[in-house]
């Protein structure tokens, strides 16, 4: 009798668990979301056009211990860092317009990381030299307290 109370207590335990209901996230729209996303990406690409500082800052996450990938170099790990290389990139560059195409932006059901990927036409003039290179770029990004803002990037020159 002590046998089939054990077995019946633990069967309802197994059905009182396995019937409880997943929680739900909190409904989010993604087509919201991604259009807010790429709006960033569009600031970002507009703060390094005007060499905006302020503006860059806005768009990328401000960590320590976030790393990057430029077209060249080594990685570039933190905020510092990177802003440093942006600064030297501005210095270095004038005219610079950037077209980005086929933007595609993917949000985690959560709705608080999204990827995206995008190329570009980036143009400048280094000198009295003018440059266009193809670049591949992907983001990620993160919704944090004051919004959506990059925190990882990672952009290669498409060559062949």
């Amino acid at each position: 009798m002590a046998k089939i109370a054990v077995l019946l207590l633990g069967l309802a335990l197994v059905l009182a668990f396995g019937c409880q209901q997943k929680a739900e996230l909190p409904k989010v729209d993604i087509g919201i979301e991604r259009e807010t996303i790429k709006t960033v990406l569009d600031n970002y690409i507009s703060s390094i056009e005007n060499e905006d500082m302020a503006a860059y800052g806005l768009v990328m996450a401000h960590d320590p211990q976030m790393i990057n990938f430029g077209v060249s170099g080594d990685p570039i790990v933190g905020w510092d860092s990177l802003k440093k290389v942006i600064e030297d990139q501005n210095a270095a560059l004038s005219q610079t317009t950037i077209v980005a195409t086929d933007v595609s932006v993917h949000v985690a059901p959560s709705g608080e990381l999204a990827w995206a990927t995008s190329l570009w036409t980036f143009k400048a003039v280094m000198g009295d030299k003018a440059i266009e290179l193809p670049v591949r770029c992907t983001w990620v990004l993160e919704k944090q307290a004051d919004g959506w803002v990059i925190v990882h990037f990672h952009k290669s020159i498409a060559t062949g």
